[in-house]
């Protein structure tokens, strides 16, 4: 029998993205939308063709340039709620499970990408001189490579300092470190075994929290010298998984791809265990010092110590996953219960 190919509508105006290629959300909604098929134009920040573009409230990267209701161009952030109205004005191709519950296990594990694995992509190319000194040299170029070599360094300078200071605001210090680089290295290892048996997370095509995780990657296994080379030396297939996920646009893909979730694999379910040991604690003491106005996030991850500034936004990622979870039906709940340690989640699904 022929293979039924998901076939994406085509829009008869390409998108504008406005990215960068040192920001792994760019990189995560560019891949997206190559393997969606959804007709695109890349611009980079710091092109003459974004001065006429629209602006965006809050100044992030990726913006997505699309119209509104009012068919008028509006520039919006934030790649979770972006890929999923791309899911109702794109039909095809979906990155979203059409199983409520394995679209709330994908969920999860986009925001355990986009809110905890990018604590390794920041600690790592801020907290240790050789990156420090390879990002200092590379972003300003990325931005405008035709800048003099005393421009490149005082931008790069000026950047390297701004982002330091910052790295207390995601939770790298030095309390920290230990807690993000182990769980760095153990990822790895866990992704490597999980490519060496399937190709994608959640089965043999990619889902949101597929290019959530590829996302962080492209900077933590191809850009940041020493995450790099940790990656080269524990895990070669994420390397090429990191590589090969970049344009996706040639791979076809049926409903039958996903993994039912009675059958999800221990190799994943490993990695949902690695998200419940670091992440997940974080996530609710941040929300609890947010809740209590408190300047300092405390608690213990993974038997140590953790400390760092609130984040009013993972907060809110915390609310979202909770809607998420009370929206499913008690059936599809009660499935996602049966794969999530009920220790570990069920203070973060129920609050």
């Amino acid at each position: 029998m022929p293979r039924v190919t998901d076939v994406s509508t085509q829009s008869p105006e390409p998108l504008r993205i406005v990215g960068a290629e040192g920001s792994p959300y760019s990189c995560k909604l560019r891949a997206v939308m190559r393997f969606r098929r959804i007709p695109y134009q890349w611009i980079h920040q710091g092109s003459p063709d974004t001065r006429d573009l629209p602006q965006p409230r809050v100044s992030l990267l990726p913006q997505l340039i699309m119209r509104d209701a009012d068919g008028d161009w509006v520039a919006r952030t934030d790649t979770s709620p972006l890929i999923r109205e791309l899911e109702t004005s794109h039909a095809g191709r979906s990155v979203i499970p059409d199983d409520p519950a394995l679209a709330f296990i994908d969920m999860l594990i986009e925001d355990y990408a986009d809110e905890w694995l990018t604590k390794a992509m920041f600690h790592y190319r801020w907290a240790f001189p050789a990156d420090i000194t390879n990002a200092s040299k590379l972003l300003p170029s990325w931005f405008r490579p035709d800048q003099s070599d005393e421009a490149i360094e005082a931008a790069g300078t000026a950047f390297a300092e701004r982002q330091t200071g910052r790295l207390w605001v995601v939770g790298s210090n030095e309390t920290t470190a230990p807690v993000i680089e182990g769980s760095y290295q153990r990822l790895l290892a866990l992704l490597d075994r999980l490519f060496a048996e399937h190709r994608f997370l959640l089965g043999a095509r990619p889902g949101a929290g597929d290019f959530g995780v590829y996302g962080q990657l492209t900077q933590l296994v191809r850009v940041d010298p020493t995450p790099a080379a940790l990656a080269g030396r524990i895990a070669p297939r994420v390397v090429a998984w990191t590589d090969l996920c970049g344009d996706l646009s040639g791979r076809e893909v049926t409903n039958t791809d996903w993994h039912r979730v009675e059958e999800l694999p221990d190799s994943l379910r490993a990695i949902l265990a690695e998200a419940a040991r670091t992440y997940v604690p974080v996530m609710l003491a941040n929300l609890e010092a947010l809740e209590r106005s408190a300047e300092r996030v405390e608690c213990e991850v993974d038997g140590r110590a953790w400390v760092q500034q609130p984040f009013p936004y993972q907060g809110k990622c915390v609310r979202w996953i909770r809607e998420a979870y009370a929206a499913l039906s008690a059936t599809d709940a009660a499935r996602v219960d049966a794969v999530l340690d009920p220790a570990s989640y069920q203070p973060l699904l129920r609050g």
